[in-house]
């Protein structure tokens, strides 16, 4: 597997306090990382600092090979990377149709449940709805444009039924559109696929590495 992007010795602090202590982070492409770990062990960082959407203290963020540490989020979106957090995931002020439209213009939503709601600004849907939106950004991108997908909690207020499609379709991005995709999870979900990697971190460091079932 060749590595699409990693982390390098990265540190990354929030004033007197260290987040990431020296991560190493391999994310290959064609393949569904996990990274996993309570609030507060550093994965939600590890996302955003390969985002770029915070600053590394230490070490670098290659991709493919070449290093971007300095490159801003914006220019790394141009190159193909979504990053769907889980907070303040999508523009309140804009309807369901114009925030859908930022991704792709006149795409059908990627979930059913949305379509009813297009005219509706998205700072008073539900917050189940709201996470639908948000995860349309990473859904709706062009799968040849696509090269690292990161979501935080894909399935965070969403109903069973609507987490297993949205994992679903994430996994496509992985194995059908060759995009390396990262999500930070508090436990391991259900019906990944073979070689998928974990990652689990704990207090900024990292404590596993491999598959699922040498997890359990």
């Amino acid at each position: 597997m060749s590595v699409e992007i990693a982390l390098r010795t990265a540190r990354v602090r929030y004033g007197p306090l260290e987040a990431l202590h020296g991560l190493d982070l391999p994310v290959p492409a064609g393949t569904v990382t996990v990274l996993l770990g309570r609030n507060g062990s550093g994965r939600t960082t590890a996302l955003r600092a390969l985002a770029g959407t915070v600053r590394l203290s230490a070490g670098r963020v290659l991709w493919r090979g070449t290093d971007v540490t300095r490159l801003p989020a914006h220019e790394r979106a141009r190159r193909g990377l979504c990053f769907v957090p889980d907070l303040q995931a999508v523009y309140a002020g804009l309807t369901v149709a114009e925030n859908l439209a930022l991704t792709r213009p006149g795409a059908r939503p990627p979930y059913p449940e949305l379509v009813p709601l297009l005219d509706r600004t998205a700072g008073t849907l539900s917050g189940g709805e709201r996470r639908m939106l948000a995860l349309s950004r990473a859904l709706l991108v062009d799968q040849h444009h696509a090269r690292v997908v990161l979501v935080d909690e894909p399935s965070l207020g969403l109903a069973p039924p609507v987490a297993a499609r949205t994992y679903r379709a994430l996994v496509a991005l992985a194995v059908e559109g060759g995009a390396a995709v990262v999500l930070a999870e508090q436990r391991v979900p259900d019906g990944l696929p073979p070689g998928t990697l974990v990652h689990e971190l704990r207090r900024g460091s990292l404590a596993f590495s491999g598959e699922p079932a040498e997890l359990a």
